[in-house]
């Protein structure tokens, strides 16, 4: 019988260090993502988008430039990441409200949606700079514009789809409409003024309109 010799234990750990290094950093693209965005939307508050170059945006994250081009493409694709990122946000926050309320309590949950809407992630001077550059950049890049489009429609069907329990179908989708315009509008000027957004009184507006269609 032939004995072979055992491999060193040193040889052994040497072996298994390279096939760990080897194996794919599979949350290495998640955390990179996770600072790149949120150094995005630092740098886009200090001095706007069309002064975010890749560089400032790789050392807030102190991150390669290179990392940026790796992941997202260049500073479009990263803008696209940070705005799914954010809409994300904006749904979950809709969602967690919607969740605590029973579905036939139709009056609460148009406001929950409104609420979710002027949430706190969705009004900081981060956020909603980065949306106005979105909102920019959408009417000429057509992967912003589908994202901006699908939002719209979003908030609209969510809305229509709440109001057809309780009124006529035409009107509901009219109602709805203008629940999204309001919305959009008051959050706009909102943005625009140097106080920022007033979640409390933009709720305020809306439940009265509400209240004017005979839904209160």
């Amino acid at each position: 019988m032939t004995v072979q010799n055992k491999p060193k234990p040193r040889y052994h750990r040497q072996q298994l260090q390279k096939g760990i290094e080897s194996l794919p950093k599979l949350g290495m693209k998640a955390i990179r993502s996770a600072q790149l965005i949120e150094a995005t939307m630092q740098v886009v508050d200090r001095v706007g988008l069309h002064k975010a170059s890749v560089a400032m945006i790789g050392a807030e994250a102190k991150v390669a430039p290179s990392i940026i081009n790796h992941y997202f493409g260049g500073k479009s694709g990263l803008l696209e990441a940070t705005m799914k990122h954010v809409l994300q946000q904006l749904q979950a926050a809709v969602q967690l409200r919607l969740r605590k309320l029973e579905s036939d309590d139709v009056v609460a949950r148009i406001i929950a949606i409104i609420d979710g809407n002027f949430d706190p992630s969705q009004v900081e001077s981060r956020v909603t700079k980065t949306w106005l550059a979105f909102w920019d950049h959408a009417m000429h890049e057509p992967t912003l514009f589908r994202l901006q489009r699908i939002n719209e429609k979003r908030l609209v069907s969510h809305l229509r789809f709440e109001l057809k329990k309780v009124l006529p179908p035409d009107q509901a989708t009219d109602v709805a409409a203008t629940i999204a315009a309001l919305i959009d509008g008051i959050w706009l000027r909102g943005a625009l003024n140097p106080a920022g957004i007033d979640s409390q009184r933009a709720k305020y507006l809306l439940i009265k309109y509400l209240s004017s269609q005979g839904l209160s």
